[in-house]
């Protein structure tokens, strides 16, 4: 993907995609499905930079901080909104990790206690039983 294709370079690109906040370095966005009350994605978000990179690897030192920055500031607009009962932070790196858009991009995930997969984090996938590698069956 070129980045004038970049739906993160270019936000405006994807229908119903709100910047929720901003600072010099990076941005915060709300998909569509993320601002509706009661959906397992409710008030969820991805930050991203600016400046196109593909990775998190790729960051600067400034983007770091930004990004870290617009993270204390989404979270303190989510639990306002929302009132989730925890949170789900993450990257995902390469193609193989679940990235499906090549810029760099960390999920703010909120998650609730009423939902069926509460207490399932990050690690459930590595955990379960039938997310193997061949000679480790």
């Amino acid at each position: 993907m070129h980045p004038s294709e970049c739906p993160f370079c270019y936000p405006y690109l994807v229908e119903n995609q709100q910047i929720i906040l901003e600072n010099e370095k990076a941005i915060c966005l709300q998909l569509e499905e993320a601002q509706h009350s009661g959906n397992v994605l409710e008030g969820a978000g991805v930050i991203v930079t600016k400046a196109h990179r593909v990775s998190p690897f790729d960051l600067t030192n400034e983007e770091w901080l930004a990004i870290k920055d617009l993270l204390q500031k989404v979270k303190y607009l989510i639990d306002e909104k929302h009132e989730p009962s925890g949170y789900n932070i993450g990257w995902n790196s390469g193609e193989i990790a679940g990235q499906h858009i090549m810029h760099a991009h960390m999920h703010v995930l909120p998650r609730y206690s009423d939902e069926k997969m509460r207490g399932k984090g990050i690690r459930y996938i590595f955990k379960h039983p039938s997310n193997t590698r061949p000679g480790n069956v």
